[in-house]
């Protein structure tokens, strides 16, 4: 197995600026063109934090809370919370910015999920995770939970052997 890496390892910052073309016809970035943003800072994470080619498998509900509009400032944040055998969850927090006006707010947030692959596209063992934070220590911990959902949710593991999931829940 490989060696563990420090999740402050894989911290990915990406900022754009968004332009005409980035718009819809209300002025406010495209939500697929938002989503792009976030799926290339996750990968990078990911790639950061295990040193391979990665494929997203998954990204959980996005909700867009503000609206994005012509000229502001995105930042992206990116960052490994766990990794399992082949697998990475990466959370990706945006912020929007109006460098003029001096506001900045929290348009959204998500995890997503990478396999790591080599040359061939099989996948790969990927390090463990050292959460240091208060903060990556509660994603940490919590990840097991959000992975068994996403598992029963794709049909891949069957309600009742999600048993972290089934002990949150308190569902006998």
């Amino acid at each position: 197995m490989p060696q563990p890496k420090f999740a402050r390892e894989s911290v990915t910052v990406m900022t754009e600026m968004v332009l005409p073309n980035d718009t819809n016809t209300l002025g406010n970035l495209m939500g697929g063109r938002l989503l792009y943003y976030m799926d290339i800072a996750a990968a990078i994470a990911a790639q950061k934090h295990s040193n391979r080619i990665v494929v997203t498998a998954s990204v959980d509900n996005v909700s867009f809370a503000e609206a994005v509009r012509l000229g502001n400032i995105v930042t992206l944040k990116a960052q490994v919370t766990r990794s399992f055998s082949s697998s990475m969850e990466v959370f990706i927090e945006v912020w929007a910015e109006d460098i003029p006006a001096g506001v900045r707010v929290s348009t959204n947030s998500a995890f997503y999920t990478f396999v790591a692959v080599d040359q061939t596209g099989r996948p790969i063992e990927v390090p463990g995770v050292i959460p240091e934070t208060d903060e990556e220590k509660d994603r940490f911990a919590s990840a097991l939970r959000r992975r068994q959902l996403r598992l029963v949710l794709a049909g891949r593991m069957k309600p009742e052997d999600a048993t972290e999931l089934r002990a949150f829940l308190q569902v006998g």
